[in-house]
């Protein structure tokens, strides 16, 4: 879409990509968990308007970052997106865009989280303004229905079959017990296994949790930093952890593919490669829309 395309980069920075493959490793050795942030950079920055970096935007005076969502909450890691900018400004300066950076971070991200290798195209552009009041109108939340969930991923284009891939990407990281407790107080969802919402309730004891403690449960306990067909094994087992996670096992339309992921890990991997680049190409700025971001965190000053 647009024209991106692979190795845009092949003459301007020819390093690029190994660049950000190394600063990824590198910051994965230290921080496991920056893989997971990775991924769900990924997912923000493009599900609103465009894969266009805004989401990286800081508030100033004249602007209110995305970051300051709702929906971003829980969301961390963002300094080192600028440990990556500046190890590829001093190799090419002014050259790779932050939109490039979020989707190759998640690239190298999804393998070190032993999924698929998505062959990714690049040549974004980086967005001069922030879309702060778009996003809890286009990101769906944990307790959206599974239907309104389907027609957002369908405005990205990706179908059914995609959005229950891509809801895989919950088989890796964790969830605050802020977005859990409904399920569990007063009273236990019946749609959730009962011995595990004991143990849900063991790491989330109270039905109003400290939104700055780190009170969590993992997405799935089997392997919680690989994406897999765990996620789509725990779903059918009543051990979704949030209420669209279950709610795929009670949708018709949904059902069919959660079943079939669940039984072959490798139809889920094809499926995930072919979502995360759709997603990756969502209505991308390239030529001279935007421009190249010296710091992600900043429109250029001139």
């Amino acid at each position: 879409r647009g024209d991106l395309q692979l190795n845009y980069h092949a003459d301007t920075c020819p390093r690029a990509e190994e660049i950000v493959k190394d600063e990824v490793s590198k910051l994965y050795e230290k921080h496991q968990n920056t893989a997971v942030s990775w991924v769900r950079n990924l997912f923000h920055d493009c599900s609103v308007k465009s894969c266009d970096a805004s989401l990286l935007l800081d508030t100033t005076d004249d602007m209110e970052s995305e970051k300051a969502s709702d929906r971003s909450f829980g969301m961390r890691n963002f300094k080192y997106i600028n440990t990556i900018k500046q190890a590829l400004e001093s190799e090419c300066p002014k050259t790779v865009s932050c939109a490039d950076i979020i989707a190759l971070s998640a690239r190298d991200g999804i393998v070190m989280l032993g999924g698929p290798h998505v062959e990714m195209k690049t040549g974004r552009r980086d967005s001069k303004e922030s879309y702060r009041t778009l996003v809890e109108e286009l990101i769906p939340n944990h307790n959206d229905s599974i239907s309104s969930v389907l027609s957002r991923f369908q405005s990205l284009g990706i179908d059914t079959e995609g959005t229950v891939a891509l809801l895989g990407a919950h088989s890796i990281g964790r969830t605050h017990c802020f977005n859990l407790v409904h399920r569990l107080y007063p009273t236990v969802d019946p749609t959730l296994d009962p011995d595990y919402a004991e143990y849900l309730k063991g790491r989330c004891p109270t039905p109003e949790p400290d939104l700055k403690k780190v009170q969590y449960a993992r997405n799935d306990r089997i392997t919680p930093m690989v994406i897999d067909n765990n996620y789509h094994k725990n779903v059918l087992n009543h051990k979704g952890l949030l209420l669209v996670d279950q709610q795929l096992a009670s949708d018709p339309t949904t059902l069919p593919f959660v079943e079939k992921m669940a039984a072959d890990n490798d139809y889920f991997r094809e499926q995930f490669s072919r979502a995360i680049l759709l997603l990756s190409e969502n209505n991308p700025l390239t030529d001279d829309e935007g421009e190249i971001r010296e710091d992600c965190r900043y429109v250029n000053r001139n």
